[in-house]
């Protein structure tokens, strides 16, 4: 029986092909790669044994996905059957450091392991921002190795920062996101984006490109601006379990379908806000639970059920690679 993680690993490596495994070591002039891209966010935060590269402080969740027929109607994936499956969740505060205040601006992300029927699983890792950091892996290779810290200084380098900034535009959006957007209050009280687009396909084979977004059915919260310096700094998983212990924390899994001339292979471009979207289900977060519970789980992003497919983003192959290498790397005795 495949287990999540050799299905993620095997997925990772077909994406990747060999150059993670012929890749030894970060050269700033090398293409990015599965390795590179992980030296680079180790580069930036640390290594720190047992945790993720990526998204290192968060919290497992269970939970449970109905999608519905209006989703049906977009893509014969089982998850839009109109039956409860069983989702694997977890929160995370973005950045390599497990130690990172929860009060500071930054992206939240929500990863997601759907056990659908017949062994299929969809996997999926959303960040509380509309755009990606870059567009291209090499753009994303860029960004880490400008905020290396210097040996010096043990902090980053601004006018390295500037000139890969001049060089890759397409840092600004989600830079400019996170600056004016609130600290999110709690992680249920945020929106989720997938960023990246993918390809859905329905049963009479019909196909459609759409990008999915997970919004709170309660709503939005943020932590006011005057409250952020005396706001306690780790708060978000004892907060989520209070909710939680409550009543289900509930999201509606949001498609938003692309017209002809839309990017598919760049998040850091939004589609106009005018796209049609169409509510494809429910997310319900039933309880917190122990680490052990998503530890093991990598969410690769090109784990899918049949009726949906990756899209021509150089991100996803991309991300699928890295996370292979991250959590080879991280589960190591």
């Amino acid at each position: 029986m495949r287990t999540a993680i050799g299905m993620a690993v095997v997925a990772a490596l077909a994406a990747l092909g060999t150059q993670a495994a012929v890749a030894q070591t970060a050269i700033p002039s090398e293409p990015a790669n599965a390795v590179n891209l992980v030296d680079g966010l180790e580069g930036v935060f640390g290594t720190h044994a047992g945790s993720r590269r990526s998204g290192a402080r968060g919290v497992c969740a269970a939970g449970t996905f109905t999608g519905n027929k209006a989703a049906s109607a977009i893509s014969k994936a089982s998850a839009f059957s109109g039956k409860p499956v069983p989702v694997t969740l977890r929160f995370s505060v973005g950045g390599g450091n497990p130690n990172a205040p929860e009060n500071g601006k930054g992206v939240r992300g929500l990863a997601a392991q759907f056990d659908l029927p017949n062994g299929e699983q969809w996997l999926m890792a959303n960040i509380s921002a509309p755009f990606f950091t870059a567009a291209t892996p090499d753009a994303f290779l860029a960004f880490l190795e400008a905020r290396k810290p210097d040996p010096a200084t043990k902090k980053p380098d601004p006018a390295k920062i500037a000139a890969a900034a001049a060089k890759y535009p397409d840092f600004k959006p989600q830079m400019e996101w996170v600056a004016k957007t609130g600290v999110p209050a709690s992680y249920a009280a945020v929106n989720y984006w997938s960023t990246n687009a993918f390809k859905f396909t329905n049963a009479a084979g019909k196909t459609q490109f759409a990008k999915w977004m997970f919004v709170p059915v309660t709503g939005q919260e943020f932590i006011a601006e005057d409250k952020l310096a005396t706001h306690a700094k780790v708060f978000l998983e004892d907060e989520l379990k209070g909710r939680v212990s409550q009543i289900p924390v509930e999201f509606d899994m949001v498609l938003q379908l692309a017209q002809a001339g839309d990017p598919t292979d760049n998040a850091t471009v939004a589609w106009p806000d005018d796209r049609k979207k169409v509510v494809a289900g429910r997310l319900k977060v039933t309880a917190v639970t122990d680490k052990s519970a998503c530890d093991g789980i990598n969410f690769n992003p090109l784990v899918l059920p049949t009726g949906i497919e990756g899209s021509d983003d150089p991100l996803l192959a991309a991300r699928a690679g890295s996370y292979a290498v991250s959590q080879a790397r991280r589960l190591a005795k």
